[in-house]
């Protein structure tokens, strides 16, 4: 699904917050260090975050840029090196405290990828895989779940 009826999705059937201006965002990548892909951009501008199907008990909250962290940082408290990949930032919590990420490090086709941010298998990547090839890949999946965790065997979605 293009990324535009996504955004239309999130806005008619979610809980979209107000969108980002132009000078959060830069902000925003200053305070990083990097810039936000395409995808990342078109959803921050559209909401500058998003709670999926509840907005009390969302099973997908995408913070405000406001609120980014890295990975480590929302696992353990702590942004310590020894923690984990300083490229690893928490783009959407899952209702269980466990989180998804994005991994800055790599990019293909101007996209950065996104990992299952498992709290008791973190930062080894045999716990945190690649679970999709972009952020539209993932907010797609995300949108067409009904709240369930699309990325895991249902066996795992205990």
């Amino acid at each position: 699904m293009r990324l535009p009826l996504l955004l239309d999705e999130v806005s008619h059937a979610h809980f979209p917050n107000p969108p980002a201006t132009s000078a959060q965002i830069e902000a925003f990548e200053q305070r990083m260090g990097w810039k936000l892909d395409a995808d990342l951009r078109a959803f921050y501008l559209h909401c500058d975050g998003a709670s999926l199907f509840d907005l009390v008990n969302s099973p997908f909250i995408f913070p405000a840029l406001a609120k980014w962290v890295r990975a480590r940082k929302f696992i353990f408290g702590e942004d310590l090196d020894e923690g984990g990949p300083d490229t690893w930032f928490v783009v959407c919590e899952v209702l269980d405290g466990n989180c998804i990420i994005l991994d800055v490090s790599q990019q293909e086709n101007g996209r950065s990828p996104i990992r299952d941010g498992y709290r008791e298998g973190f930062p080894d990547p045999k716990w945190c895989p690649r679970i999709a090839g972009s952020f539209s890949e993932f907010l797609a999946g995300a949108l067409q779940s009904k709240g369930r965790w699309f990325w895991l065997g249902a066996d795992e979605q205990t």
